[in-house]
């Protein structure tokens, strides 16, 4: 009876969404930071392919699962950059898709200096599969028929500022607040309805000595009628090689990230998270996020003029 409890909370969170934080949440944030800031693209100097698993709750049944790809690159020598982000996130019976372009301005303020200005455009689609649940009620209207959400349009825009060691942004990837389909019940009202989130991101690399880098970073995140939640993520960077980790997430849990930088341009993330703010925690294994980032570069010596840390 208690499972079944938590599923039907957890499929309440992932239909209704109305008072709470709606988007994917990322342990791997400094890397994925495209699907959330369109200023952001081009930043790398490089045309840059991005690709995130994140398995969440890990053996509790109907936990978020969340894929996400992009890809950006600078032109129109390096003043633009223009992007492409695809998120997919299920959640129980629920499933969100979410496709957008990017383009970013990026004014030059110094040798080293860029500050940003992005707007992205495109589309969300939302469906339930609801009526293989099995329900205490099974006459509840609410669960008698699946849901479809139509094309729904998307429209978010960001600010940027990125030196070579620190970076600051602030962005609303998703502007419009669209009702996402209604039930047709005179009597049950809409369902689900968007929710405008803010974001807030900062890092920054110190040089401990020639061998270590010190890499921290913050990401907040805010929406209506939701406590304010940060991340904190402290990172070392050891020999430009391996990268070792420790991470937290306000109300939520602590987690530690490793990676590998194969080779200058191809990059290989892990990380594991435990939750430690909800109930859940007692029933699942944790959870995971693979990355794999690479960078095509097209100059000749097959290098980044200045190093990118993020």
């Amino acid at each position: 009876m208690k499972n079944r409890l938590i599923i039907f909370a957890l499929i309440v969170l992932g239909i209704n969404q109305l008072h709470a934080q709606q988007q994917a949440a990322y342990t791997h944030y400094m890397y994925n930071t495209l699907a959330i800031n369109p200023a952001y693209a081009g930043s790398r100097d490089a045309l840059t392919f991005t690709a995130l698993g994140r398995f969440q709750w890990v053996g509790f049944k109907g936990a978020p699962t969340t894929q996400t790809f992009t890809v950006h690159t600078p032109v129109a020598k390096k003043n633009i950059g223009l992007g492409l982000s695809i998120v997919n996130d299920k959640i129980g019976p629920t499933n969100n898709t979410a496709v957008n372009v990017d383009f970013a301005y990026r004014l030059k303020l110094s040798e080293k200096a860029r500050l940003c200005f992005g707007v992205n455009g495109g589309f969300n689609s939302f469906s339930a599969e609801v009526n293989n649940l099995t329900l205490a009620d099974p006459s509840d209207a609410a669960f008698l028929e699946n849901r479809r959400g139509k094309m729904l349009p998307a429209l978010g825009a960001g600010i940027y500022f990125q030196l070579p060691n620190f970076y600051v942004g602030a962005s609303v990837p998703s502007i419009l607040e669209n009702n996402l389909f209604a039930t047709g019940n005179s009597n049950v009202v809409d369902i689900s309805k968007e929710r405008r989130h803010y974001y807030f991101i900062a890092g920054a690399v110190f040089t401990i000595s020639p061998s270590v880098k010190f890499k921290p970073t913050m990401l907040g995140k805010l929406v209506q009628n939701a406590p304010f939640q940060i991340d904190v993520t402290g990172t070392f960077l050891l020999r430009e090689v391996v990268d070792l980790g420790i991470m937290y997430r306000s109300g939520d849990g602590v987690g530690a990230l490793a990676g590998v930088h194969i080779s200058k341009q191809l990059l290989f993330g892990y990380s594991f998270d435990w939750s430690t703010g909800v109930r859940t925690g007692k029933f699942n294994g944790g959870s995971h996020e693979l990355m794999l980032r690479y960078d095509l570069l097209f100059n000749n010596d097959g290098k980044i003029k200045s190093p990118r840390y993020f």
